[in-house]
């Protein structure tokens, strides 16, 4: 079971008492929420399972009987399997139990919503800091023109299909030891769409729909992170006989950076400075997400010290405020030295007292300050 032994009634959000009223509205508003066409929820399709098996059990009177007397043991001893169904069959399965679509429209003739098309993008770290546009391609299904979406070449009949009635949909009728549970399906006849075509359309050859190149201009907007999908609504391709059309989606993928580390909001950088200007100080250029900034460093600055550019961070995603930049100093300590340097180091080291070297930060004390 995909409920994983969770109580149903919890999960409709009912009482044990609950009505067979109350636990239909419950059911279905839980499924205008979830239902994965609606919700971009990651887990709206388990989600959408999970009250369907309880809806299942608890509008079914022996079923339930069952249930609130053994609990799960109950119904599988008594043989309750949920219903295996896909995502393309969720509103057949709401048809059968209520008499209409997942939305409470009418189903007839196979108006089936269009399936959702998707496409990425790249962009560099600097876009992420300020937002941009893009013009994205994508190979669309529309209505065709020459016979207006039905399929059927101009001036030739269009039947009713005889075996669905026009509806689209056929019941069946499954038998169990707690009764009758009627299922609805595409029509095998007509393929779901309630008519038969005499002579398909020359152009779409019966589809009804013919692919178009379209573009479409894609805002991204500030703050975004990589992998992100950015949904258009109703951009995907048309749907079947005059079907709601589907969604475009565009996944946005950040470009690497050398420069930068990025972490939530917040951006990282070094800079390296030499021995020499660490002690004596100096100013240096540190590349930020708007350009070069000059950073001075004090003498006596040692390694793994944290600047906090404040505010020079990425902005946050649909709300207010920016991240920091970090700015981690690295000093470059010489690996090869001629005698002559050698000589002069050993010389400064011979001049050197316990003033010369003060205790900075320890490691966490360093830790800390990059935090604040």
């Amino acid at each position: 079971m995909a409920t994983a032994e969770r109580d149903y009634y919890e999960l409709l959000g009912v009482t044990r008492d609950a009505s067979a009223d109350e636990i239909k509205r419950a059911f279905r508003r839980l499924a205008r929420e979830l239902h994965p066409d609606v919700s971009e929820a990651p887990d709206a399709e388990h989600r959408f399972r999970e009250v369907v098996e309880a809806y299942e059990v608890l509008s079914n009177s022996e079923r339930r009987e069952l249930y609130d007397r053994f609990g799960h043991a109950g119904l599988r001893s008594g043989g309750f399997q949920p219903s295996a169904f896909d995502l393309g069959s969720l509103s057949d399965l709401f048809s059968a139990f209520f008499g209409d679509d997942l939305f409470g429209v009418g189903g007839r003739g196979g108006r089936g919503r269009g399936a959702d098309i998707a496409a990425h993008v790249e962009i560099d770290l600097g876009e992420v800091a300020t937002g941009t546009k893009r013009e994205v391609p994508f190979g669309v299904a529309v209505p065709c023109g020459r016979c207006g979406g039905n399929g059927a070449e101009p001036d030739t009949q269009i039947r009713s299909c005889p075996t669905c009635g026009g509806s689209g949909r056929v019941r069946q009728v499954s038998r169990s030891v707690f009764g009758e549970f009627v299922r609805t399906g595409a029509c095998p006849t007509c393929s779901g769409s309630g008519h038969l075509i005499e002579q398909p359309c020359e152009q779409c050859r019966g589809a009804g729909r013919v692919i178009q190149e379209r573009t479409l201009e894609v805002e991204i907007p500030p703050g975004i992170h990589d992998g992100q999908r950015i949904r258009l609504s109703g951009e995907g391709h048309a749907g079947a006989t005059g079907g709601r059309a589907g969604d475009a989606y565009v996944e946005v993928h950040v470009r690497h950076d050398d420069r930068f580390v990025r972490e939530g909001n917040d951006v990282y950088t070094t800079v390296d400075l030499t021995v020499t200007e660490a002690a004596l100080g100096t100013t240096l250029p540190v590349p930020t997400l708007e350009g070069d900034v000059d950073i001075t460093f004090e003498p006596g600055t040692q390694p793994g010290e944290v600047r906090v550019l404040r505010g020079r961070g990425l902005p946050v995603l649909q709300g207010f405020g920016r991240g920091n930049q970090r700015v981690l100093v690295n000093v470059s300590v010489p690996r090869h030295l001629t005698e002559e340097q050698r000589r002069l180091l050993a010389q400064f080291e011979q001049l050197s007292t316990e003033e010369t070297y003060q205790p900075s930060e320890g490691f966490f004390d360093k830790l800390k300050s990059a935090f604040r």
